[in-house]
């Protein structure tokens, strides 16, 4: 049985400044300690035979700092990304609120349903996030992969994989989320305390 060892990347610039972020936004000095701090944790528990990674800056930061301390080749998947959050990227988080307000489109109870103007929903990411894992795990049924990712990206394959949105939450800079997986199939995400 192989792992799926999902990373959130490291603090950005944008979760700094607690903006919905941009594209190609890079992390602080922060967000590279502890990149390299989740690196040696992981260490302490996996050897990771490939490191992949959104093709976001600051996740793609995130995966060169661990590949570098695994000694590990380094993938980029593209289905990997954040959420597109469209109109709300570069506002303040505070702007989501003022956004759904008033918009008969958008269900308190069923969030993961809404998708910002010009973006995408949480249920969008989940169909291509899960789509991609199922393609790692069949191209390395065995072995220990980690995935550098997003916040919504770890919080929709939590969803999926547990059957429910109810309880899935956005994790923290760096947090690890296990998966275990095999020929048949993904098993049920453990988060990792390290």
């Amino acid at each position: 049985m192989g792992k799926l060892i999902l990373v959130r990347h490291g603090e950005s610039q944008a979760n700094q400044r607690r903006v919905f972020a941009e594209d190609d936004t890079p992390l602080t000095d922060l967000g590279r300690r502890q990149a390299r701090q989740v690196a040696e944790n992981i260490a302490a528990r996996f050897q990771p035979a490939l490191v992949v990674s959104s093709e976001f800056l600051r996740a793609e930061q995130t995966a060169r700092i661990l590949a570098e301390r695994f000694h590990a080749p380094l993938e980029i998947v593209p289905a990997l990304h954040e959420r597109d959050f469209g109109s709300l990227k570069g506002l303040a988080y505070e702007a989501f609120a003022e956004l759904v307000t008033g918009d008969p489109a958008y269900d308190p109870r069923r969030p993961w349903h809404w998708t910002p103007p010009g973006g995408e929903s949480a249920e969008t990411v989940q169909t291509r996030v899960i789509a991609a894992l199922e393609t790692l795990r069949a191209r390395h049924p065995h072995g220990n992969i980690l995935v550098v990712c997003h916040g919504v990206v770890m919080l929709a394959a939590w969803a999926h994989l547990t059957g429910s949105w109810d309880g899935a939450e956005i994790p923290d800079n760096c947090a690890v989320v296990e998966i275990d997986h095999d020929e048949t199939g993904l098993g049920s995400p453990r988060l990792c305390a390290f």
